[in-house]
């Protein structure tokens, strides 16, 4: 019997290739062909005896490919292949690292989600250095149907021993039913946010919650992101958003959406104007964050703004990136610029002094501003001091500055 799981190749980094197969008579023995063999060699076969040992596997041959991949990779790898062989669901965990030990707010900003496909470890290793604000593992479209269970090995393995440098460690499982099997794999490894694709209905937020609820024996804490792509979906945006108290936001995808529909995805966005629009309705009437789909031309810098503002401008919170080059342009166009956060300031310090005197609304610039436009202006603060771009202390400064 032979069983295998990973990579190889060229072009192949960060990761390893695995072969399992008896070894009657022989104990255990590695194989190992490696570029670090000299320096890791010892290590790498020492790790790979003691998951057999976890396993209680005696006299198999490893053959072991290894492309500079990182002990829990290795593991995961060798736990994958391992599972095949012996048709077990038994897990060899590892501890998980003190750096990811946060928590993260519903109401947490979310400008930026960059996509990690979930078999690649070589993306993963740096995911958090790049400055997005959720880092999405993926289980679902970039993952071949084939490595479905390798990659939940991995992300599992990623989610303890990957430093994620405070981004919001999200996971995007399968299209339910099949996403629950997902959820064994990344609920009780750090996970803080699930990615619930294709959702159509609440049914399919409440199925997540209730296995959730059983893998762990308590209620529901982690937050979870329905995407809606498909007509039904949008038809449904409400209903979902409004399932669960732990729903923090809801985005659409659109590549699948227009091809529901019969329609072309187009840089204009006129096909998806009418679906992008009721997501986010249903979003701010459920008190939720409303974000949009990825950008596909991750070359195209100029584009990809021009997208994101307006994105913005219809009401949208963040966008998401599939390369880490985007990330950059999508935070800036998604955080105040500096004329907005002038004009809040200005707006925000009028409006307070116009209260003091007994007046209930005040003239900034020759308009009329009422309630509603200073919630506008102080959030636009609020994201100012969030996003390190507004001192806390900026009322009382601004306040001298005016005398």
């Amino acid at each position: 019997m032979k069983v295998s799981s990973g990579n190889k190749g060229d072009g192949i980094r960060s990761d390893c290739y695995i072969e399992i197969c008896d070894n009657p008579g022989a104990g255990n023995q590695i194989l190992l062909k490696s570029k670090v063999k000299v320096l890791f060699g010892k290590s790498i076969e020492e790790l790979c005896l003691s998951i057999l040992d976890f396993f209680e596997i005696e006299n198999v041959l490893i053959e072991l490919e290894d492309s500079g991949a990182l002990p829990f990779v290795i593991a995961a790898r060798l736990e994958a292949a391992i599972q095949q062989y012996l048709q077990t669901e038994k897990m060899y965990l590892l501890e998980k690292i003190p750096e990811n030990d946060y928590e993260v707010q519903p109401d947490r900003f979310r400008r930026t989600r960059l996509y990690i496909p979930g078999n690649n470890p070589k993306m993963m290793i740096n995911a958090g250095i790049y400055g997005s604000d959720a880092i999405i593992l993926d289980l679902e479209d970039s993952v071949h149907p084939s490595k479905k269970t390798e990659a939940a090995i991995l992300v599992r393995n990623a989610l303890c021993r990957v430093n994620f440098y405070g981004a919001e460690k999200m996971v995007r499982i399968n299209q339910i039913p099949e996403g629950l099997k997902d959820l064994k794999y990344i609920v009780p490894f750090g996970v803080q946010t699930i990615v619930i694709p294709k959702s159509e209905s609440a049914d399919d937020i409440l199925f997540v919650e209730q296995h959730i609820q059983k893998i762990t024996g308590k209620p529901n804490s982690i937050h979870l992101i329905p995407i809606i792509e498909s007509a039904l979906g949008v038809e449904n945006a409400f209903e979902i958003a409004v399932s669960s108290e732990n729903v923090v936001a809801m985005a659409i995808g659109l590549e699948d959406y227009t091809a529901d529909i019969g329609a072309k995805r187009t840089e204009a966005g006129n096909e998806s104007f009418f679906a992008r629009s009721r997501v986010v309705n249903a979003a701010r009437a459920a008190g939720i964050q409303p974000l949009d789909s990825v950008f596909s031309n991750f070359e195209d810098l100029e584009a990809l703004a021009k997208t994101a503002h307006d994105s913005k401008a219809l009401g949208f919170e963040g966008l998401g990136c599939i390369h880490p080059g985007q990330i950059k342009t999508v935070n800036e166009c998604f955080s105040p610029s500096e004329k907005e956060i002038e004009k809040a300031k200005k707006i925000v310090f009028s409006f307070q002094e116009a209260e003091s005197k007994g007046l209930g609304v005040v003239a900034v610039d020759s308009k009329m501003v009422d309630a509603p436009v200073v919630k506008r202006a102080q959030k636009t603060i609020e994201d100012a001091i969030v996003f390190g771009l507004l001192n806390q202390n900026w009322m009382e400064n601004y306040g001298n500055e005016l005398g």
